[in-house]
């Protein structure tokens, strides 16, 4: 998966690096095709281009590497909405803006990586993973980005007071994934534009109260 404009911190040497991205988008590839216990790491190897060994030198086991993947590919996410969010307000946004803004970033992260997409949302489902616990950490960080926004308008008189800010912070995260994972499996006609849009216009109708 590469980060493009926005990177989470070097592993090591920029070569080093480039192992990594081209083992986590073999990693993210096969797991969504056959699954975790399917996937071995002869084949991630293989796909990716490296010696088995390289993939062992950069990670202790294949269970390292899919937990290093979820915390790479959620970073990207929350990078992402966090960036939206500060754009925003450096443009004079204001908080509903900024979540109109985080709505159409997560819609084109999932766009792009619509595999670890899928990936992320069955695993959260799961509760006898060996990184369950570090999941639950990165989606927080996913999630606390969106928090700081609604705690800001609730601030600011924008959104009302009596709302639940980390339910609502993580209904408007589940509105996101749930309907692109909708639009990419049951409704690929329809462009990124028009799923924004549909969505911005229930953010509006729910959370700001505008008609």
């Amino acid at each position: 998966m590469e980060s493009s404009s926005t990177r989470t911190p070097s592993s090591g040497s920029p070569r080093r690096e480039a192992t990594r991205q081209k083992l986590y988008e073999a990693a993210v590839t096969l797991i969504a095709e056959q699954g975790f216990s399917a996937t071995t790491v002869d084949e991630i190897a293989e796909r990716a281009g490296v010696a088995k060994g390289t993939v062992y030198y950069n990670f202790a086991s294949k269970s390292v590497l899919f937990e290093e993947l979820l915390r790479h590919g959620v970073g990207l996410l929350t990078a992402s909405l966090k960036e939206a969010a500060e754009r925003t307000a450096r443009e004079g946004g204001g908080k509903v803006d900024a979540l109109d803004a985080m709505i159409r970033a997560g819609l084109v992260f999932i766009d792009r990586y619509p595999a670890f997409t899928q990936l992320y949302v069955a695993e959260l489902w799961r509760t006898n993973r060996a990184w369950q616990s570090t999941l639950m950490v990165v989606r927080q960080q996913a999630v606390a980005v969106v928090e700081d926004v609604l705690r800001e308008g609730v601030a600011a008189g924008e959104f009302s007071a009596e709302i639940d800010v980390p339910l609502t912070a993580s209904a408007l995260v589940g509105m996101v994934l749930v309907a692109a994972l909708d639009w990419q499996s049951f409704q690929p006609e329809r462009s990124l534009d028009d799923v924004h849009a549909a969505l911005s216009r229930l953010l509006h109708g729910r959370v700001s109260g505008e008609r």
